[in-house]
């Protein structure tokens, strides 16, 4: 693959540890396996192959997201490019979803409701209570933040708002400025900003998917425009999400 001029490489962590039991992580502070640190180092393999160079990477301030840096910048014989973390980054809030799986929480509140909540643009899930152990104003992480700005749930549009600003005001002006950019985020929060780059409507948004550890290349035009968008191949012999 020849690199374009100017591009911006977005990046979905691997494979978590709640992954495993189909648990809903959202803002818990799971690690990757083993087999989410392979996913990201075969990803950063293939970025060098390719001819990536990263200035900076931007990440959540979560460690699933922290750890897939670390791997992934390893494997690309890079490990001291400045990583950059905000909670703006983060996944989407589940709020009370939380911590269960798909079976305890259509027991719970039924399939329709919960099927709407974690695929639909508009409508958050059930919030938690704010003495509730997994409200993010009780973690030290988020202890320098602004209670009234920590969610206690989100829907997908609440997830991009919270995230846009952040496009906005850094990472668009560090691109245009010549910094090659690494974005290391969840599914959620780059579904947002997919749907933001390519102009999509909600409905097109909930049949995006963004598979893990495969990096996702945007490339722009001397404008700031998007030319195009592509998966970067990762050969079969590496890890599957």
């Amino acid at each position: 693959m020849n690199v374009p001029a100017e591009w911006l490489v977005l990046f979905r962590h691997g494979h978590s540890e709640w992954n495993l039991s189909d648990r809903f992580t959202g803002w818990t502070d799971i690690p990757l396996t083993e087999v989410g640190l392979a996913e990201a180092a075969a990803a950063g393999r293939r970025l060098a192959q390719a001819g990536f160079v990263f200035d900076e990477v931007h990440g959540s301030a979560l460690q699933r997201s922290r750890q897939t840096v670390a791997a992934l910048l390893a494997a690309m014989g890079t490990p001291d490019v400045p990583l950059f973390t905000t909670w703006r980054l983060n996944e989407r809030h589940y709020g009370a979803l939380q911590g269960m799986n798909k079976r305890e929480i259509f027991s719970t509140w039924g399939e329709e409701a919960s099927r709407r909540w974690w695929r639909g643009y508009f409508e958050p899930p059930p919030p938690l209570d704010p003495d509730d152990l997994r409200h993010p104003r009780l973690d030290p992480l988020y202890a320098a933040l602004d209670p009234k700005d920590l969610p206690a749930s989100e829907s997908l549009r609440d997830c991009q708002r919270r995230m846009l600003p952040y496009w906005n005001e850094v990472l668009v002006p560090k691109r245009r400025a010549g910094r090659r950019l690494l974005v290391v985020s969840h599914g959620n929060t780059l579904r947002g900003l997919v749907m933001h780059l390519d102009g999509l409507s909600p409905d097109a948004m909930e049949r995006v998917e963004i598979p893990s550890g495969v990096p996702l290349v945007y490339r722009f035009d001397a404008a700031g425009a998007v030319r195009g968008h592509a998966w970067l191949d990762i050969p079969a012999s590496a890890p599957a999400a």
